[in-house]
């Protein structure tokens, strides 16, 4: 069993830059493909980032390619996300999640455990 509680969101302004972190609970996290999703109101839950267990792959949605950045720190059982150059249109609830498999997936349905979310809103 993973729990995932995510933090660091918060209002900011177009251009700028946050970083969420998701810290996990389990003796296992380091085996743990992880992955970032978003929802905004009134549409589906969407792939957003993903890394494997090791650190060496990482995956990104077209639409973050460039400006964010996914991370992950096993000793500390912590997957970041480092978002900079932020837009309006990237406002939402940012979720993290975990799959046992280790390798990273842009599937949400692999994903077995999910955090609570975190809000980022970027104002214009």
């Amino acid at each position: 069993q993973v729990q995932l509680v995510e933090s660091g969101g918060g209002l900011v302004q177009a251009g700028g830059s946050l970083r969420l972190s998701c810290a996990a609970s389990g003796r296992t996290f380091s085996s743990y493909a992880l992955g970032w999703f978003r929802q905004a109101p009134g549409k589906e839950r969407e792939f957003v980032a993903a890394i494997n267990w090791s650190g060496t792959t990482t995956y990104y949605a077209d639409s973050v390619k460039g400006r964010f950045t996914i991370s992950r720190d096993n000793a500390k059982n912590t997957v970041y996300l480092q978002m900079n150059v932020l837009k309006p249109e990237d406002t939402a609830v940012y979720y993290c999640a975990a799959d046992s498999l280790g390798i990273a997936t842009i599937h949400r349905q692999r994903y077995t455990y999910w955090g609570q979310g975190t809000q980022v809103t970027v104002s214009s």
